[in-house]
């Protein structure tokens, strides 16, 4: 166990949803109402920012399995199951390794995309 680890819950309450909820991006917390509850929905949670971090990290090239170390799935698939639209390159290095092996190389440029990314479409 992580003793330095913060709780989500305890993190959203006491100080994430109250900053943006001061700054009146979401609304405030009802008078008189528990503490753990805010009008805002989950996508207002400090979660996003968790998603926009690897989003960023995969677009860039950082391989799942690093991802998957430094968010704590249990494995690259539920990594890849939340992440991988994010993959642009996804594809694109083995069919530059199989163009060069049957003696395309050049004659056609495949985009930057896979084309069963969604980039693609």
């Amino acid at each position: 166990m992580d003793l330095n680890a913060v709780a989500v819950n305890t993190w959203n309450t006491y100080t994430w949803k109250p900053a943006p909820a001061e700054a009146d991006i979401i609304p405030p917390r009802a008078e008189g109402a528990n503490p753990r509850q805010w009008a805002a929905t989950p996508k207002d949670g400090f979660h996003v920012l968790r998603h926009t971090c690897a989003s960023i990290m995969l677009e860039a090239g950082e391989p799942v399995v690093t991802l998957v170390r430094w968010f704590g799935h249990s494995s690259p698939a539920i990594t890849l199951g939340y992440y991988a639209h994010f993959m642009p390159e996804a594809g694109n290095k083995g069919r530059t390794a199989i163009d060069g092996l049957l003696g395309e190389r050049g004659d056609r440029q495949s985009g930057r995309n896979s084309p069963d990314s969604p980039q693609a479409r």
